[in-house]
């Protein structure tokens, strides 16, 4: 006859039941983390979940304990700047006329650079002209102006003082009226062609072309553009201007590709010449006058040869936009009635 087990064993087995079984199962989950990933090989201890082959090269993985990092943005193209805009004219302000005020209007919705062309404030662009009949016009648009050159009527006021103090550096750099700036691809010179009004003049020795020829030279720029008043071809009142011609000299020798003037109160193109006024498609200097600003404008003479385009009806400015390898420019007028335009290539 089997002997009973007495009561306190039974009661001990009924107890460590639940234990053992919980034992156990803990023993199965503890086999279940050890088995290795499905599709991969055995995971180190503290490591990603994520095998460090599946992770991009050059991309850090989480540390352990840290949240897994974001994926990378795909790389876009970057953006190129905008080519720079230039806007401008010259012979521009008179408090008795309302000229100015329009072709300020045109400045008002194109946006860019500022360029001035001299003659700014008639009579003599003296402090209260300044003032007062270019100020509430392009005035307006100071910010906006980084070159001015200056023009006969600025010396009616005495060494032009007056407005080398309104404009700044756009009008005066280590104290003389000319000087050069890179703007994107290009080399932007500015020139006082008052040679009358300068020690030394105009001529190939003077302090004037010196500097012009060491900043041709050192510029490393793909494409020049000159600033000046009175320009050396023009088939308008003032008529051709010799003593500017070292200046189309020196521009030429290094490969220059335009030249901008105003002084005359109209608007001309040219094909491009040489020096000596020649056409030359290969080398030449193509030139524009822009007299339009708001001054009173005036009736042609004879057409000098080269000259393409005149028009005298229209006050208006020139937008020009300077490219990698050559450039746009459009001739807006204030009321429509004329325009010009074209693309020219850098040398």
């Amino acid at each position: 006859m089997q002997e009973r087990w007495p009561a306190r064993r039974v009661a001990l087995l009924v107890v460590a039941a639940p234990v053992v079984a919980a034992g156990v199962m803990l023993v199965v989950a503890g086999l279940l983390r050890a088995l290795p990933e499905p599709g991969g090989g055995d995971v180190a201890a503290g490591s990603p979940s994520i095998a460090a082959s599946a992770v991009p090269s050059g991309h850090p993985t989480s540390s352990p304990g840290e949240a897994p990092a974001p994926s990378p943005s795909p790389l876009r193209p970057a953006t190129p700047p905008p080519d720079p805009v230039l806007v401008g004219a010259g012979d521009i302000a008179r408090c008795d006329a309302s000229g100015d005020e329009a072709t300020a209007a045109l400045l008002e919705r194109l946006p860019g650079i500022v360029f001035t062309l001299g003659d700014t404030a008639y009579d003599a662009a003296t402090e209260s002209e300044l003032r007062d009949c270019y100020g509430p016009s392009w005035g307006r648009f100071l910010d906006r102006t980084r070159f001015a050159a200056a023009g006969n009527h600025e010396y009616g006021s005495r060494d032009a003082a007056p407005f080398r103090a309104y404009f700044g550096r756009a009008a005066e750099r280590d104290g003389v009226t000319w000087f050069g700036e890179d703007v994107g691809a290009w080399h932007v010179i500015v020139l006082d062609a008052n040679c009358g009004q300068l020690e030394g003049g105009c001529g190939p020795d003077s302090p004037q072309l010196r500097w012009l020829r060491e900043d041709l030279a050192a510029s490393r720029a793909r494409c020049t553009l000159a600033l000046w008043h009175q320009p050396r071809f023009s088939s308008g009142m003032h008529g051709n201007d010799p003593s500017v011609a070292p200046f189309w000299d020196a521009l030429y020798a290094a490969g220059a590709d335009l030249v901008v003037n105003g002084h005359d109160h109209d608007y001309e193109r040219f094909r491009p010449q040489d020096p000596a006024g020649t056409a030359d498609r290969a080398r030449g200097i193509t030139q524009l006058v822009v007299g339009t600003g708001g001054g009173e404008l005036r009736d042609f003479g004879r057409p000098v040869p080269n000259a393409v385009v005149r028009s005298s009806i229209a006050h208006g400015v020139l937008e020009l936009t300077l490219r990698s390898s050559g450039w746009a420019f459009r001739f807006v007028s204030v009321d429509g009635s004329f325009s010009d335009q074209g693309t020219g290539a850098c040398h």
